[in-house]
Formats: structure tokens, sequence, C-alpha cells
């Protein structure tokens, strides 16, 4: 079988950062999907599962509730590997297009108290494994960060 392309890519090179991992087209429609790439890959400590399951609760309710990108939103989730968060959203886009709506989800991560939504029995198949402090570490880490990009950030390695 051929190797995707996720894993061509040199991750010994890859930077924290916001990439267009790759688009798409299904019924005419170009979807977008996303690398919010959060650790340097083999190079520093990958988040835990209890940081990338609030996280992925997090962000996701933010980004599907946002008035205009949630309705283009399609899926948002933590990478296997542990680095970071795919999303995919319909469009023809690019990281300037997303980066501030990432911004204010982190920013608003960075401001949640209280009941992490969707972590309850019936919600959620895994309800008791969050760590909002921790969260909120990382997305502090990451949305500096993005603040202070240059274009090594928004564009893969070659």
């Amino acid at each position: 079988m051929d190797k995707i392309a996720s894993f061509q890519m040199d991750h010994e090179k890859l930077l924290p950062g916001l990439y267009v991992s790759r688009k798409d087209t299904w019924n005419g429609v170009t979807i977008t999907t996303f690398d919010m790439r959060m650790k340097a890959p083999n190079r520093e400590p990958v988040m835990d599962m209890p940081v990338m399951h609030t996280l992925e609760h997090l962000a996701a309710t933010y980004m599907r509730n946002d008035p205009k990108f949630g309705p283009k939103m399609v899926y948002f989730g933590p990478m296997g590997c542990r680095t970071g968060c795919y999303f995919l959203m319909e469009g023809d886009l690019n990281p300037s297009d997303v980066l501030d709506l990432v911004i204010k989800t982190l920013d608003w991560i960075l401001a949640f108290e209280g009941e992490i939504p969707g972590a309850k029995p019936k919600e959620c198949g895994n309800y008791l494994e969050h760590n909002l402090n921790t969260t909120k570490y990382e997305a502090k880490k990451y949305v500096e960060l993005l603040r202070h990009a240059t274009e090594a950030n928004f564009s893969y390695p070659k």
C-alpha cells in the first residue's frame, strides 16, 4: 500500500503551528483538514490523555457554536500521536482564514471555569478522564505561539 500523505511529511522538522493537512472534494464541496500542531513531534513530551480529552470537549464545543464557522465545522478530534488535534471544515480554507477562530477558542478555554461540556456519564464514554488545569497550561503555550508565529508555523516543512 502507498503511504498516506501525512506519513510522508518529515516530522523531525515539523514545528508547532497551524497547517492545512489536506483538502478533499466530496460531492462538489471542498473539505479542508487543519493540523492544529501543539507539540514538536518526537522532540517534546506529548499531551496526556486527560488533556487531549478535555481539549477535544472544549474546543469542539466552542468551535461548533461559533456563529460564522460553527455551521462549517465537520469534525474536531485529537491526533493519535497526542501532539495536537485535527479539525475539518467545509470550504477551501487556509490557516489565515481560521487563525482568529483558533485563537478565540484557546482564549475561551483559558477563561473557562466549571463543568466540562459533555463530561457526564450519559454524555461521554470516559467522563472521568479530564484535566482542565493542564489543558489550560497547554492552551496558553499554544496561543502564545500562534500570536507570535512566523510563516514556518503555517507551512509544512519541505
